[in-house]
């Protein structure tokens, strides 16, 4: 959940998915993507709260704790264009303008991000994420995923964009306007989408989103079928039916 701090309060970039995806095709979604092997080399220099805390925190083991962290600034990158990363410890990027061709070769599989980290002589900047929420694809799913939710600011100077081949439309929204395209009709959210919003929603600036602690318990919804609509069953879903059956079911 990238964020930024915008005159009617925290907004937060959204991509629309591009509709012939075989997952979430055409719903609002915010940056991600899977996890690559490589994602888990423990050669990455990095600063930040150390692996064993993020582990704990995501309730996982060390190997797939630096894997996860390492994903969401990677993915982040490839699909927005906004690096997490520095020259040192306690600096980031300001331009990212000049790692044009490694994006491109990180979203092709044509070059690691360790590989790229290094070579550019970068620090991951783990100390700019926040561990959020952890949900599970429900059973019945043809492509399941357990997903981890991080929150991230922009850094200064850094400029998120459109130019990933996963997305067709972006936009920088506050949780409140997404929610409310979304009960209109507007777009699609899905639960975790929807529940992540509704969170961000009671926040008024970043600060005080990255000085939040949310306890993370994993979160695998049901999916059934009432009066043949397809339904998902989640912690709190109340207001997700106040509109009624939204268009994914």
């Amino acid at each position: 959940m990238l964020l930024r701090d915008g005159t009617a309060g925290v907004e937060v970039f959204l991509q629309r998915r591009v509709g012939g995806m075989e997952f979430a095709g055409g719903m609002t979604v915010f940056p991600g993507g899977r996890v690559d092997l490589t994602d888990a080399d423990s050669a990455i220099e990095w600063a930040g709260p150390p692996v064993s805390w993020w582990a704990e925190r995501f309730a996982t083991d060390d190997a797939r704790a630096v894997a996860s962290v390492c994903a969401a600034v990677r993915e982040t990158f490839e699909e927005c264009g906004v690096l997490l990363a520095g020259p040192t410890s306690d600096t980031v990027v300001a331009d990212t303008s000049d790692y044009r061709e490694a994006r491109t070769q990180l979203e092709n599989h044509e070059l690691t991000f360790a590989n790229f980290l290094a070579s550019e002589k970068l620090v991951l900047r783990a100390d700019l994420l926040r561990p959020w929420a952890n949900w599970i694809t429900p059973v019945g799913e043809k492509r399941r995923y357990d997903t981890r939710f991080f929150a991230a600011v922009v850094p200064h100077g850094q400029i998120a964009d459109g130019a990933t081949s996963e997305a067709d439309t972006v936009v920088w929204q506050t949780p409140a306007d997404a929610l409310a395209q979304w009960k209109s009709g507007g777009n699609v959210l899905l639960p975790p989408t929807w529940t992540q919003l509704t969170s961000l929603s009671g926040f008024a600036t970043t600060a005080d989103v990255l000085a939040a602690e949310p306890e993370i318990t994993t979160i695998l919804p049901l999916m059934h079928k009432v009066d043949g609509t397809l339904r998902i069953d989640f912690p709190d879903d109340e207001g997700y039916y106040e509109a009624g059956p939204h268009p994914w079911a």
